[in-house]
């Protein structure tokens, strides 16, 4: 299997070059390339690559016997690892499986004190104890949240480069519209990526065979897979509620208002009885969640109710393995399947913007009859943004603009299937150019 660029690729090596770098801590969800990440920085960058998997090496979670003072630990090592000479100020020691073994959290500190030697943790979000790590190892560790391939590593991964990228940008910098061979290329490879998502395996899996074959088959098997793990690790949590949630996304995504509903989950169901459920499937990195806003005005993070939210899959691949197998083969022949269409494209647009780094927000007034899908924001300004599967109307953009009301939106942004433009209110950007929207509104 070949091995697919990351952007986690950059953050390591500029982590190693940090003179004041902390222990760190990579997470993210199961199976999202942060052992090969992480693998491969080590032995392309160390003299000597220490890896310690706690779930395989059980053996190893004794090296902490002795107490938490680095040459103890390093000495449990080697006795363990007799072939292995640990150089001083030239050794990476990987410790992965974290959630496996959380006394490593508590050698953090000792680490960072000593300083000869650096650490890298890596766990599933799915798994960690979070409350037992943090508390064992705050102020003594960084953190970094690796997610699943996002839209540029896709476009790495089938062979694009820098400057193509940074012509897309360019275009979108100075209002230019793509012309139609571009246009129509980066189209393919956007609804490639809506139908395959951003599994490492998957993609590498699609690149290598050029075609689809297999590729739902293996979505279906890792929807299987997180069940699996959900039983495994929701300790302390009613797994068979999470479970219910966890299927039910896609229903909710397919209703017109997509709001998430726990009292339709089950029969007399209510929102306290599921208090924790939403938040561990979204810090297992499954799910993304986007909250209503109390009003069209900022700040958006004081001005939210937090139990009304809508849900999304944190991999719209994974979306479309939860539904029906003609799902997949309408999206890539650009076919109609009523409401999923939206659906579909709402929830990879939510899937850009949190990889991109945004928190997500949506606002909805049954009075005035405004919805807006997701909002960012600017130096001084909110902005509405819009995601259209068909270019119709755009009642909720124009009103949310034009209005005095809303005296903190300025300007809209309408994401769909159509070129570069601006009609002096709002912004017109092709789906495939949402993951250059945060670096667009920091330098335009």
């Amino acid at each position: 299997m070949n091995r697919l660029r990351r952007k986690v690729d950059k953050y390591l090596v500029d982590w190693k070059n940090s003179e004041d770098r902390l222990p760190l801590i990579i997470k993210g969800a199961r199976q999202i390339g942060k052992t090969n990440a992480i693998r491969f920085f080590g032995k392309n960058y160390y003299k000597v690559f220490i890896e310690i998997n706690f779930a395989l090496q059980p053996q190893f979670k004794t090296i902490y016997e002795n107490g938490f003072i680095v040459d103890e630990i390093i000495k449990n090592i080697t006795m363990k690892m007799p072939e292995v000479e640990i150089i001083p100020n030239e050794t990476l020691i990987f410790f992965d499986e974290l959630q496996e073994c959380v006394s490593t959290a508590t050698s953090l500190k000792a680490f960072r004190e000593d300083g000869r030697y650096d650490v890298v943790c890596s766990g599933s979000l799915m798994g960690i104890n979070y409350k037992e790590i943090e508390s064992n190892s705050v102020g003594n560790k960084e953190d970094y949240i690796i997610h699943y391939l996002d839209v540029e590593e896709f476009l790495w991964a089938k062979g694009y480069k820098e400057e193509q990228i940074e012509d897309l940008y360019n275009h979108m910098l100075n209002l230019t519209p793509l012309n139609n061979t571009t246009y129509n290329t980066m189209l393919n490879n956007f609804r490639e990526y809506m139908v395959i998502g951003g599994m490492p395996r998957i993609v590498n899996h699609f690149i290598t065979n050029k075609n689809y074959s297999g590729i739902l088959k293996m979505q279906k098997q890792i929807l299987l897979d997180y069940e699996e793990d959900i039983t495994k690790y929701a300790a302390g949590l009613d797994q068979a509620k999470i479970l219910n949630v966890y299927r039910k996304i896609p229903v909710f995504l397919g209703n017109e208002n997509k709001k998430f509903q726990i009292s339709k989950i089950k029969d007399g169901a209510r929102n306290r009885e599921y208090i924790g459920v939403i938040d561990w499937l979204s810090n297992a990195g499954i799910i993304n969640i986007s909250y209503a806003l109390e009003q069209a005005s900022l700040p958006l993070k004081g001005n939210y109710n937090p139990d009304i939210y809508r849900l999304y899959f944190a991999d719209t691949g994974l979306l479309i393995g939860s539904l029906d197998e003609e799902v997949q083969s309408d999206l890539r022949n650009n076919n109609n399947f009523n409401t999923y269409k939206g659906a579909i494209y709402e929830n990879i647009i939510a899937d850009m913007l949190v990889k991109a780094g945004y928190d997500l927000y949506f606002y909805k007034n049954d009075q005035k009859k405004i919805e807006m899908d997701f909002f960012l924001r600017d130096k001084d300004s909110l902005i509405p943004v819009e995601v259209k599967a068909n270019d119709n109307s755009t009642y909720s953009l124009n009103n949310l603009i034009d209005n005095n009301l809303y005296s903190d939106i300025k300007y809209g942004i309408k994401l769909c299937n159509k070129n570069i433009g601006f009609n002096n209110k709002f912004y017109t950007f092709p789906y495939f150019l949402a993951f250059l929207l945060k670096r667009y509104l920091k330098e335009k």
